[in-house]
């Protein structure tokens, strides 16, 4: 190729050249813009996924706002630092040490003393309660009956195990008062509105439901003492096997049916609680 030649084609070297150089940046920019657009997806998508958590975190506080709100409404907090619930704690923290005397020391006469002392703060604290209306307590109803049955059925299992009662007389009494007790748990369960937490559920200052005792569990109640008092008396002042004895066991048997027949049968056992609304003076006027 002669010289002449070479110049003649060298134009078209260069404008190849320069297609190719424009072809090169095309494709650059293309690649540009679509790793930009990319980007720009992904932060708008980012951007729309916090726009979403933050209206659902949003709607959850606003639900449990009214959630708190309706159970303010419903809910009644009361004061439970009253004396007939400190006389049922009491009777409560007795029992333990009335079964360890009956069971290991066989102290009768210290045992029978204490009896005596818890069925006079069970008196106290109900006339307390009656008297003094700041003095009664959503809690006390069911903390009342609870203390009178765990006292009742420990001292039925001591005096079994040291062969004063009948074991199916005790087997009786500790499953009416199991069931009872599964059935206020359970009562108090579906009262409680929604959330229903530990917390909530074992916080006494929420009383959603009051427990009311018929007349046949009040009686029951007082046979029930009267035998585990004569039975634990009966080794004090030598009279084991009285047919007096005898014959409040079975009175306690029958009285101990018909109470948890009258539980079921009653419609006034329980009743559910609502907050009082407050009387607006100005309203009324």
């Amino acid at each position: 190729m002669t010289y002449m030649m070479m110049l003649r084609l060298r134009p078209y070297r260069i404008i190849k050249l320069h297609n190719w150089n424009k072809c090169l940046c095309n494709l650059n920019n293309r690649l540009y813009c679509n790793a930009d657009k990319k980007f720009n997806d992904y932060k708008l998508a980012k951007l729309h996924r916090q726009a979403k958590r933050n209206a659902f975190r949003a709607r959850l506080a606003q639900n449990i706002r009214a959630t708190k709100a309706k159970m303010e409404e419903i809910i009644e907090r009361e004061n439970i630092w009253t004396i007939p619930n400190f006389l049922c704690i009491g009777r409560i923290m007795t029992t333990p040490y009335i079964s360890y005397l009956i069971v290991y020391s066989h102290n009768y006469h210290v045992a029978l003393w204490l009896l005596g002392f818890a069925g006079f703060t069970d008196l106290v604290d109900g006339w307390v309660a009656r008297t003094w209306s700041s003095q009664a307590s959503k809690l006390g109803s069911f903390l009342d009956p609870m203390a009178d049955k765990l006292l009742v059925g420990t001292l039925f299992l001591s005096l079994t195990w040291v062969e004063l009662i009948p074991l199916p007389l005790t087997c009786l009494v500790v499953m009416r008062d199991v069931l009872l007790i599964g059935a206020a748990s359970y009562i108090r369960y579906r009262s409680l509105p929604a959330p229903k937490t530990l917390g909530r559920y074992f916080d006494p200052s929420h009383a959603t439901v009051q427990l009311a005792p018929t007349f046949i569990s009040k009686l029951n109640t007082a046979v029930q003492l009267s035998l585990v008092g004569g039975t634990l008396a009966a080794p004090v002042f030598h009279f084991i096997d009285h047919p007096i004895l005898q014959g409040l066991c079975y009175l306690t048997a029958i009285t101990t049916v018909a109470g948890g027949i009258s539980y079921l049968m009653s419609k006034n056992t329980y009743k559910l609680l609502s907050k009082k609304p407050l009387n607006n003076g100005s309203s009324s006027s």
